[in-house]
């Protein structure tokens, strides 16, 4: 194979580099009478060698023919779990007793998050990456947890002393004119590392260029993007969504970020306590606040929260007015008493507006309700039952009467498999040609008297009851186990009994044969 690198310069200056390779095939071997698929081998070698013309170093060349072809190449995968383990494996770090417990660090600790399968890295990755690098190069080398677990499992096979290896990998090797390096000496050395952390900086290591003067910072709240120096005229700042992938932020997406309404938005002073009220953008959404005077106890036993709500889906940040503000922050509202002495209060919760009584809650229908609802009107709401976990039943499309069988009202309502009539006991499905606009009450009677007649469905036997008769069959053999076993029990206990009764009238004869043989030479 041979490449030929041609230069040339454009009209307007720049300068271009085409290359072309080529490749004849100098020993055919076997090719030259059998090639897989093809039945002329020779036909075949010749399309498959790339011949160039002759050309010799220095030589001009003229463009007969330009075509531009592009050529776009695909970055490689996200990491998902199991190739990220793989990659573990090849680099030699971790064990497989480990690797779990890696993966559930870096999603727990937010420096991977997940879309799908695949392991995305987040803004805080690159900032801790960043910091490792800069100041701690050697203990992120690939080489350094590979040799690490090689000096650990050399200490869990006995080859190496466990105290000796973590006193040279923290503090160092005390000998620095020792010839031979000892156990961690390649680790070693991490106080002299941590000694001074005051030095680095912690801005410089969590900001990130993203282009035309717009840089990203990872702050102690989640990332934002920043223009311009904080107090300087022009200065621009907004908050990244938390879950957008570092590859996504580009110079339009920032620019689109800016243009939203965000920072502090100053809507005026409470006419009640004086505070200032303001306006936000926060990690969950809109919302306003007061600001509290200096001095103002934030924590231990005396702290003051500041009022906060969110705003209501129907307002915006570069909407709300102070009067919007001060209504959210009187939430919860107390709407009234029932007539056990229960106070009822409106609230807006995570999942929208909702009326509380003790430990019952119901659902509003809108935002606005939070300030109009009644007391009759809440009192209404709770006196309707609550719906649990699926929609209130659907009215009766159609009433039919009373059916002359069962005496009860008939209906037509809308089940998931069409329309059909009931009785509350019997369901019977309308046929193709009912329509429930013109169906008679004779007709809907019709159809309940023959599914009465057709009896109810017969279900498939299952095997399982099988299985509960082959079990009940054992269980009277272990019953009469155990009541063998308590006769058993039984006997062996009257058998000691009766063993013990001989043994104490045997002990009885024993001692009073002694008295009579203690006694008889008093009687001589």
């Amino acid at each position: 194979s041979v490449t030929v690198k041609i230069v040339g310069r454009a009209a307007d200056g720049r300068d271009a580099e085409f290359s072309a390779s080529g490749k004849t095939i100098t020993f055919h071997g076997f090719m030259k009478a059998y090639v897989e698929g093809a039945d002329d081998p020779n036909a075949e070698l010749d399309d498959r060698e790339r011949r160039l013309p002759q050309v010799a170093e220095g030589d001009a060349l003229t463009a007969e023919e330009i075509t531009a072809d592009g050529h776009a190449t695909k970055p490689p995968a996200r990491y998902t779990e199991a190739s990220l383990v793989k990659e573990l494996e090849e680099r030699e770090i971790g064990r497989p007793s480990t690797y779990a417990s890696i993966i559930g660090t870096i999603l727990d600790r937010g420096y991977v998050f997940k879309k799908g399968t695949a392991l995305v890295p987040s803004f805080l990755s690159f900032a801790v990456v960043n910091l490792l690098e800069t100041h701690f190069g050697r203990l992120v080398d690939y080489d350094f947890t590979a040799k690490m677990e090689d000096d650990l499992d050399r200490i869990a096979r006995g080859e190496a002393q466990s105290v000796p290896w973590l006193k040279r990998f923290y503090f160092g090797s005390e000998d620095a004119s020792e010839v031979v390096p000892a156990d961690g000496d390649h680790l070693g050395g991490l106080k002299e590392l941590v000694t001074d952390l005051g030095a680095i900086d912690a801005r410089e290591i969590s900001s990130f260029p993203v282009g035309e003067g717009i840089v990203l910072r990872v702050g102690r709240y989640g990332p934002y993007v920043e223009r311009g120096e904080k107090d300087a005229e022009g200065h621009q700042r907004a908050d990244v969504p938390d879950d957008l992938a570092p590859d996504e932020l580009t110079v339009a997406y920032a620019e689109e970020l800016f243009a939203k309404p965000s920072g502090e938005f100053a809507l005026g002073a409470d006419p009640v306590s004086g505070n200032q009220i303001v306006a936000k953008d926060g990690r969950y959404g809109p919302y306003v606040t007061e600001i509290l005077p200096e001095g103002t106890s934030k924590t231990g036993k005396n702290a003051v929260k500041p009022r906060t709500a969110s705003l209501f889906k129907s307002m915006s940040l570069d909407t709300v007015t102070l009067d919007d503000a001060l209504r959210l922050m009187s939430l919860p509202r107390v709407v009234g008493t029932d007539a056990e002495g229960v106070e009822i209060t409106a609230q807006n919760g995570r999942y929208g507006p909702y009326l509380k009584k003790g430990t019952d809650s119901r659902s509003l229908e809108t935002e606005d309700q939070l300030f109009s609802i009644t007391l009759d009107e809440a009192l209404a709401i709770y006196a309707q039952p609550k719906v649990r976990g699926r929609a209130a039943a659907k009215p009766p499309l159609k009433e039919l009467g009373t059916d002359p069988v069962s005496e009860k009202p008939v209906v037509v309502k809308d089940g998931r498999f069409g329309p059909y009539v009931t009785d509350g006991e019997t369901n019977a499905t309308l046929r193709r040609d009912d329509d429930v606009e013109t169906i008679t009450p004779e007709r809907g009677y019709e159809l309940l008297a023959e599914k009465r007649a057709k009896g109810p469905a017969k279900k498939t036997a299952k095997k399982a009851p099988a299985k509960k008769a082959a079990a009940a069959k054992k269980a009277p053999a272990k019953k009469a186990t155990a009541t063998a076993a308590k006769k058993t029990a039984a006997k062996k206990t009257t058998t000691a009994a009766a063993k013990k009764a001989t043994a104490a009238k045997k002990t009885t004869t024993a001692a009073a044969a002694k008295k009579a043989a203690a006694a008889a030479p008093a009687d001589e």
